[in-house]
């Protein structure tokens, strides 16, 4: 297995999301061999008031990407047909700030929980 600093990111994107913030990070190996890792991470507060963040990671090889795409807008797509209310689309679907890479342009309401 590859030393770690031999991975060279190509790529960063991160998204804010509440208490929970998401990096979607394209690497490369000594090869050329292209990844994308995303990661969760979680701010806690320990018992001495001091805080950590846990992480949890997926590693995603470039000749799956197609299939994890597809299995994630299938997924979506269930949530959204089967399982939300007409009220809930439409709020989904409703205009949003721009994303501008470090968070979005406007506080939204359901990003302050």
């Amino acid at each position: 297995m590859e030393d770690r600093h031999d991975q060279e990111e190509i790529y960063s994107q991160r998204i804010k999301a509440g208490k929970r913030t998401y990096f979607f990070d394209v690497k490369a190996t000594r090869g050329q061999d292209y990844y994308l890792t995303i990661t969760e991470s979680k701010r806690r507060l320990r018992d001495d008031d001091t805080f950590s963040y846990e992480k949890h990671k997926i590693f995603l090889y470039k000749e799956d990407f197609l299939k994890f795409v597809d299995a994630l807008q299938d997924a979506v797509d269930f949530v959204r047909e089967e399982l939300l209310t007409p009220e809930e689309v439409a709020e989904l679907d409703r205009p949003r700030p721009a994303y501008d890479g470090e968070g979005y342009s406007a506080n939204r309401p359901e990003d302050t929980y």
